[in-house]
């Protein structure tokens, strides 16, 4: 594929409903189940919002649960998401299928774990993705982890045979996509919230989210 454009690019969104003892489990011992929900909702609004307001070919979100009558769902016209259910069974293979059910390339997909996440960076990234000689894009976390990948074509088997939550996933991810013979562009390095810790530490960085206020509401 060449002469794409970011516009082209769409944008995918894997998250779990924001349930109490369904989302963010990690935060419980510190929040409790009712508050690590609400932080958790709260990180799942601003990071689609985030990408409600980023020029794309389409918004998807591949999701674990019931969105309902979410509020943390937009549902402006000219900024809705496409809800698709996740399939399969650990989280590459969720990942996979979030790819292939939406049927979408070139793609980004993000997680619901970076709220600091801006148009701005989204942007950045979908341009990267366009850029010629890049094939694919990754944007690593701090846990060892990642934040984003992006393919400018289908990659059915990107997932298979990294392990996921390792400290090393990304560099395993890494190294899978060297093994597709795909040109990788790296993305800036972000935080992800696992623990009580992260959230304090990407609200300190961003103290004006919706989750940065949820965090200080709960804490």
């Amino acid at each position: 594929m060449s002469g794409i454009a970011p516009g082209d690019v769409s944008l995918l969104v894997i998250a779990k409903a924001p349930e109490p003892g369904f989302a963010k489990t990690r935060l419980i011992p510190d929040l409790g189940a009712e508050g690590a929900a609400r932080v958790a909702a709260a990180s799942l609004a601003v990071t689609l919002w985030a990408v409600a307001e980023t020029p794309a070919a389409r918004r998807v979100l591949a999701l674990d649960g019931d969105p309902g009558g979410a509020d943390w769902l937009p549902r402006e016209r000219g900024r809705e998401f496409e809800v698709m259910p996740q399939r399969g069974g650990g989280l590459g293979e969720r990942l996979a299928a979030a790819f292939a059910d939406a049927g979408a390339a070139p793609a980004l997909l993000i997680g619901m774990d970076t709220p600091q996440v801006s148009t701005s960076l989204l942007a950045d990234a979908m341009a990267r993705l366009c850029e010629g000689g890049t094939e694919a894009v990754l944007g690593p976390a701090s846990d060892g982890g990642w934040w984003a990948i992006g393919f400018r074509a289908e990659q059915p088997g990107a997932f298979d045979g990294v392990p996921m939550s390792a400290a090393d996933t990304c560099e395993r991810q890494r190294r899978r996509l060297a093994e597709l013979g795909l040109r990788v562009g790296e993305l800036e390095q972000l935080r992800d919230i696992d623990t009580v810790d992260d959230a304090r530490a990407v609200a300190a960085v961003a103290p004006w989210t919706r989750m940065a206020a949820a965090l200080r509401e709960v804490s």
